[in-house]
């Protein structure tokens, strides 16, 4: 039984996020979705915003797999939290080649650290390529549309977050 750890920020939860998701729950037969915590960083939403999002977003999508998935917090060593939880996988998504560069730097680095945990690339879905948490995050700050960007249960929240 594979268990998948997929870290992020989910600051919000996109689109790109969700579909990465949903690849992922095709590899494993569970998925950490985790939530880094970074000190020095302000949020737009808390950890339990986040995660109450990221249930939703995926019953929304899928509700027969949300057993499959357990949303916790870090502020360690990805590799180390991954152990942790008991994942063997390390999910990321890829957008672009930027995206790859980057990831293949983290994946050498990780696999050193912890030859058991194995790095997992899922490329992003088309129409999701082009999103990222802080475009989105700054789109409805200046009072844009961001609906095709992310999963309905987030909308709302943002919405309500921003007042609009």
């Amino acid at each position: 039984m594979a268990t998948a750890f997929y870290p992020g920020s989910f600051d919000p939860m996109t689109n790109g996020h969700l579909d990465v998701l949903l690849q992922a729950l095709n590899v494993a037969d569970k998925v950490v979705v985790a939530i880094g915590i970074h000190s020095g960083k302000t949020p737009l939403f808390t950890f339990e915003e986040r995660a109450q999002l990221i249930r939703e977003s995926l019953a929304e999508t899928l509700p027969s797999a949300i057993d499959e998935i357990d949303v916790i917090s870090f502020d360690n060593l990805v590799v180390d939290a991954a152990r942790a939880h008991g994942a063997s996988l390390l999910i990321r998504g890829l957008r672009d080649g930027t995206d790859l560069d980057y990831e293949m730097q983290m994946a050498g680095m990780n696999r050193q650290m912890a030859p058991d945990v194995q790095t997992v690339f899922l490329p992003a879905g088309v129409a999701s390529r082009p999103i990222t948490a802080t475009l989105v995050r700054q789109i409805a700050a200046m009072g844009g549309d961001v609906g095709a960007f992310v999963p309905a249960p987030v909308l709302a929240a943002m919405k309500n977050k921003l007042n609009r």
